[in-house]
């Protein structure tokens, strides 16, 4: 497929988000830009969720992981339905109670303002750099696929990148994403099925084909339950994905805010629980796709690449299959890149604007000039971030950076546990160094683990040792319950 025919394909989908755009962001006052006047469907942001919770690197990297864990990047799944259960009655209860627009602002209410700058700064780094690696990822292929052969530097399709998330964003906010999400999931979902169906009939296989191939090739397993030193044991990966489900969901803004967009409590719930088993058989459709990538390369006679984060990329683009398969390819990507894109933009808009610059306190009209201008200036540090990875060129760093990103939000699950079950009050200047400290702590402990706990590998549960480390330093600093002290 030329580059012509691609780019004018991508053209008309953001056509049609600026139509929907359009539409729903006229007359957006504040609170519509923040929580969509909370007057959102609840099923209508289930299905947005989708698309949000994961982005262009699940597109990219889940079907690539089969080749080294195979389906066991299910068990971590799994442990996101408790994960979902526990923010559906223990957090979003108290964030509707409290009637939160930012959900930071608990910590201030809890604890005190050192406390609630924390917890907000937290977000505010790591939805950062998370967001700018995700449009990293696709800002790349974008320039490989379709700008590079016309000349265009990568610098422009940068601008290009970042410049349309802001256009249909910034009227709207909530508002619109709620709407614009819901067709880039839908179109992420129809590229994933398409996708799968393309390359199962390059193999003649049918439905029950693939299935069956799939079940009887070596990339199947989905449990790991006897080497306890493995980063892919099922306690690990079930505890760890319960726990990054609790933080980087109901600890984080971006989320949340969709959430808190709902009419009531009830269709919050409801939303939450539809989400979190939605998302068992989306995996699996993307788990599937890995399968069949890798079972197509040995087919094919093609040689995995050394990142197999690449192997989608290289079967999609490098003409093995049909120019249609390109074509869901791209179109798959850039949906599920952008529509966590433009939610994250929305919400650093809206934690900085409320959380660090307190503008609420400043009237309606301050109000909208100051989340535009926030809005403007986060639209170029994504561009300047995305610039800074394609500087870097070196994916150990740049994973090693998405990694600590990942660090960051140890500090909140620790903060918000210790608000949510202690009744104790901390000496809140002190908690801005607990927090940096009880990261710098699970890095070293990551570090030496071989040598100090008898060989033991960690993952995805650091998360949890990291918010203990957190709720521990805090509770050295407790003083007792009675009145808040700053």
């Amino acid at each position: 497929m030329s580059s012509l025919a691609l780019s004018l394909i991508i053209l008309s989908y953001f056509v049609i988000l600026f139509i929907i755009a359009w539409l729903t962001g006229r007359n957006t006052d504040n609170a519509g830009f923040f929580i969509g006047n909370r007057k959102s469907p609840w099923y209508v942001v289930s299905f947005g969720m989708i698309g949000a919770s994961l982005s262009g690197v699940t597109f990219i990297s889940v079907p690539g992981w089969v080749g080294e864990s195979n389906f066991m990047y299910m068990q971590m799944v799994l442990g996101y339905l408790v994960g979902y259960f526990v923010i559906a009655n223990v957090l979003m209860p108290m964030y509707y109670r409290l009637k939160l627009t930012s959900i930071y602002t608990y910590l201030e209410t809890r604890f005190g303002r050192s406390s609630y700058k924390t917890g907000a700064s937290f977000f505010l780094l790591s939805r950062t750099i998370g967001a700018s690696f995700r449009l990293f990822l696709v800002a790349n292929v974008l320039q490989i696929t379709i700008f590079q052969n016309a000349g265009v530097p990568f610098w422009i399709t940068v601008l290009i990148t970042v410049a349309l998330i802001w256009l249909f964003t910034f009227r709207g906010g909530i508002k619109t994403i709620i709407w614009t999400d819901t067709i880039q999931t839908l179109a992420m979902l129809t590229a994933l099925v398409v996708t799968i169906v393309l390359i199962g009939r390059s193999m003649d296989l049918s439905a029950g084909g693939m299935i069956q191939k799939i079940a009887g090739s070596k990339y199947s397993q989905i449990f790991e339950f006897h080497n306890w030193h493995s980063p892919y044991h099922f306690f690990k990966q079930f505890i760890g994905g319960a726990f990054i489900a609790i933080v980087m969901t109901g600890l984080d803004q971006d989320l949340m805010q969709k959430n808190l967009s709902c009419r009531n409590i009830k269709e919050a719930k409801r939303n939450m629980y539809w989400l979190s088993f939605s998302l068992i058989p989306v995996n699996l459709l993307f788990l599937g796709l890995g399968a069949l990538l890798f079972i197509y390369a040995a087919f094919a006679g093609i040689n995995i690449p050394a990142n197999t984060d690449d192997l989608f990329p290289l079967i999609a683009t490098g003409g093995y299959l049909s120019v249609s398969v390109a074509f869901f390819f791209i179109i798959g990507l850039v949906s599920a890149t952008y529509s966590s894109a433009d939610s994250a933009l929305t919400s650093l808009t809206t934690s900085f604007t409320i959380d660090i610059l307190d503008a609420p306190k400043k009237g309606e009209l301050k109000l909208k000039q100051t989340r535009n201008y926030v809005h403007i200036a986060f639209t170029f540090v994504l561009g300047l971030m995305i610039l800074l990875f394609k500087v870097i060129n070196d994916q150990n760093v740049i994973k090693a950076i998405f990694t600590i990103a990942g660090y960051t939000y140890g500090p909140l699950l620790g903060l918000y546990s210790f608000g949510l079950f202690t009744k104790r009050n901390v000496r809140d200047r002190f908690v801005p160094l607990i927090a940096v400290l009880s990261p710098l702590a699970c890095l070293l402990l990551n570090y030496y683990s071989k040598q100090l706990l008898w060989g033991y590998k960690f993952g995805f549960e650091l998360l949890v040792v990291n918010g203990l480390f957190t709720f521990i330093g805090l509770s050295i600093l407790s003083i007792g319950m009675g009145k808040k002290v700053a």
